[in-house]
């Protein structure tokens, strides 16, 4: 029976070689920032909105170059394009067409009646027909210049306007053939590039940030106060990936040689080392394979998590090696018989904690569970299938093992003293002190783990630009095209009162440059007759009698509009038919004051179809929720375990529990009192520590006054510690939250497990 499950073992290992064979030559592996977040549950239509605005610009740079004087700003955009353009096999310059302003007044041109701004509207509903004749005349006789139209087709200069109004949709404009603007003491040119591969492709490095940053120091180095701004998804994507490629060689690597080095130190034979490393090798293959037929793609940031994974998956090796040493090598199934009813158990607790990641709707969590349970299990049937196998030599008892398994009887047991009941009533005045102190904090941004620079020029170049927000924004819902235009209509004459008081900059709308069919004929009448009396003002102070141009007939349908050449500015807020309803997005410039939102929240109250969208706060309050959620899934969780543990060690079983929950109380504990906030990352941790802190009181039951089951649950505590401590280094906040609970919690355990153990005359189970 043994051969045939190690023969079958040996199959599935080869199926998983050659599928990692297939997986490394195509890559699938994300960086995208958006993956780790949690499903809208509520509004799939919010997170289909967020993702296509976040989607449009996916391989998009943006760069300001700028400089004291429009020359010199001119000769470090220059500079900064001739460096640029080396990387040619990596960066395009997206060109801006020149023709497309002229193909877009073309198109309109047979609307233009019916196209208005709300100021226009408002002035031409109360102008006189002398105000307008007036105006008419002054249009006719102002020197000529740039025009759109001549003046009998537009006899009040209306379309200029309107144009105008929709360049002000952005501070860029045309200058000398480039796109310019003004401010914070600069002049700036604006470039934008495009990557020719995936942001999130892998095996690419850094190279766009490395030219972005070779062109700024280009531009740094030849224009006098020369300065160059960037940002895009692409900048974002390389520094996550470098980061989680350096985190996971520190993590996975360091983990991988104390381990080793343990084991070394422990045993003073390769054999343990080979077979421990084979196991975690295994676990690791095993656990990305499985990870990647789950799911679609594999996210790196899994990967660095999952390196995590090389603390936990060597203690069935540790306990095999640990209960092996000194026998002979016949006994090798008899060894291993012994230990598998507590490795079976232990592993059941730990993979329940992993899986149990996967219930809050974080698509990164539950690709880390599913990779952590995956490993976990198959370093278990390594162990289990191989080991009696491959294991043929001598192992003798090193001094170093020996003076460490009899170090458990130098530990102290806790026992009904005033001394102990002494210390149990001082911690717990200072866990209920230290919990009561404990804050959460579920705020998004305080997971940002983008590095400052890149934050700080996304920010300055949004100022500059004054560029929408894409984490911000209105939902606008209906059961038609139509009305959804009239609805994103009815929220713009609530927002343009708070424009005027300059709570935020403007907004960008579908109905701009879309108005409804009902808003198309009533500014088509109202254009119609204010040109007509100026007309006949214009007429009866010259004589002449200038002919109307004449207009489309039909009123201009989002069909056609969105399949012309004006479409490209505000495609991406046109969402159209997800499920039953129409939707478009309302987009707003100049947040910079987060103390305003709440003044956008209340405009959408009592409006019909508008939602506000809050993306960081919807995904904070999401993270609260689920950290409560699973802090009473801790609860459950304890409560299960229990009844586990009794249906094996009966009367027993708290020697087993209890230090877990005394781990979990003291982490709480010492959050609260250094100040360390309470995130949903740091109650992760603590649903692990439930399954992995409770493996080293059922070993150590298990086989009471064995030396050689407390030498494996301090060689596996030791190894967790180095494992989750390194994780406790990670540059990415959620991971570092759940790395220090993890490592705070895993000392406290494993020193409390031994104080738990039975007293000498309990040698037996008691089922």
């Amino acid at each position: 029976m043994a051969s045939r499950l190690a023969i079958l073992w040996a199959l599935v290992v080869l199926a998983v070689g050659v599928h990692q064979v297939q997986f490394w030559r195509s890559a699938r592996l994300d960086t995208d920032v958006l993956a780790l977040l949690p499903e809208d549950e509520q509004a799939p239509e919010v997170d289909a909105a967020t993702r296509k605005l976040a989607d449009d610009a996916g391989r998009q740079v943006v760069l300001l170059v700028g400089a004291r004087d429009w020359p010199s700003a001119q000769r470090a955009a220059d500079e900064a394009s001739r460096v640029l353009s080396e990387s040619t096999d990596l960066l395009e310059p997206a060109v801006v067409d020149t023709s497309a302003l002229d193909q877009a007044v073309d198109f309109y041109r047979p609307y233009r009646d019916r196209l208005l701004t709300p100021a226009q509207r408002q002035w031409l509903s109360r102008a006189t027909p002398e105000e307008l004749g007036g105006t008419a005349l002054m249009k006719l006789y102002q020197p000529a210049g740039a025009r759109l139209t001549d003046w009998n087709a537009d006899p009040l200069g209306l379309w200029q306007d309107w144009w105008q109004a929709r360049a002000a949709e952005t501070s860029a404009r045309p200058r000398d053939g480039r796109l310019w603007l003004s401010g914070e003491g600069r002049e700036w040119v604006l470039l934008t590039w495009k990557s020719k591969v995936s942001a999130f492709a892998l095996g690419d490095g850094s190279r766009v940030t490395a030219a972005v940053e070779r062109a700024r120091a280009k531009v740094e180095a030849t224009v006098p106060e020369g300065r160059l701004v960037a940002a895009g998804v692409p900048l974002y994507a390389e520094a996550a990936a470098a980061q989680a490629s350096w985190e996971m060689s520190t993590i996975g690597f360091g983990s991988l040689a104390a381990v080793l080095l343990l084991v070394w130190l422990t045993f003073r034979s390769l054999r343990p080392i080979v077979l421990v490393g084979l196991s975690l090798t295994l676990g690791c293959a095993v656990a990305l394979t499985v990870t990647a037929l789950v799911f679609e793609r594999v996210h790196l940031l899994t990967l660095v998590f999952g390196s995590s994974l090389v603390g936990v998956a060597e203690d069935y090796g540790f306990h095999y090696f640990a209960a092996r040493q000194g026998k002979a090598p016949s006994e090798r199934g008899p060894v291993m018989r012994s230990l598998l009813p507590g490795m079976v158990l232990a592993l059941v607790t730990s993979v329940v904690a992993y899986l149990a990641l996967g219930i809050a709707p974080f698509p990164g969590l539950r690709q880390m569970a599913v990779f952590s349970a995956a490993g976990l299990t198959a370093a278990f049937l390594t162990v289990v299938c191989w080991f009696p196998s491959l294991d043929t030599g001598a192992l003798p008892v090193t001094s170093f093992s020996e003076r460490f398994s009899a170090s458990i009887t130098r530990w102290p047991r806790v026992a009904s003293t005033p001394a102990w009941w002494l210390t149990g009533a001082v911690l717990t005045v200072l866990v209920a002190v230290g919990i009561w102190k404990l804050e959460p904090r579920d705020d998004l941004r305080q997971l940002q783990g983008a590095p400052a620079n890149l934050i700080a020029d996304q920010r300055e170049l949004g100022r500059l630009l004054g560029l929408p927000s894409p984490a911000q924004f209105f939902l606008v819902q209906g059961d038609s095209d139509e009305q959804v235009l009239a609805r994103e209509a009815l929220l713009k004459t609530k927002l343009d009162a708070l424009v005027a008081q300059k709570v935020f900059a403007g907004y960008r709308a579908v109905s701009d440059w879309l108005p409804s069919e009902a808003q198309q004929r009533e500014d088509a009448a109202l254009s119609a007759r204010a040109e007509a009396q100026a007309v006949a003002a214009v007429s009866a102070s010259t004589g002449e009698a200038p002919t109307r141009a004449a207009f489309a007939p039909e009123p201009l349908l989002p069909s056609h509009f969105l399949s012309g050449p004006a479409a490209g500015a505000i495609r991406q807020q046109w969402l159209g038919t997800l499920g039953k309803a129409r939707y478009s997005v309302l987009m707003l410039r100049g947040l910079n004051d987060p103390k305003v939102l709440p003044r956008l929240e209340e405009v959408a109250q009592g409006l019909e179809g508008i939602r506000w969208v809050d993306k960081t706060a919807e995904i904070s309050g999401l993270l609260g929720r689920y950290r409560r959620i699973m802090g009473g899934l801790i609860a459950a969780g304890y409560l299960a375990v229990l009844l586990t543990l009794v249906a094996r060690f009966g009367r027993q079983a708290w020697r087993a529990w209890l230090p877990s929950v005394l781990g979990t109380l003291l982490t709480l504990a010492i959050f609260g009192w250094v100040g360390a906030p309470l995130q949903l990352f740091t109650v992760l941790g603590l649903v692990l520590l439930l399954g992995m802190g409770v493996d080293y009181g059922i070993f150590l039951l298990e086989h009471p006054g064995d030396g050689s089951a407390w030498l494996a649950v301090a060689l596996a505590g030791v190894s967790t510690l180095l494992s989750f401590g390194l994780l406790g280094l990670s540059a990415t906040p959620a991971l570092r939250s759940f790395g220090l609970a993890m490592l705070v919690g895993e000392v406290t355990i494993w020193i409390l497990t031994p104080c738990f153990r039975l007293p000498p005359g309990k040698i037996t189970h008691e089922n």
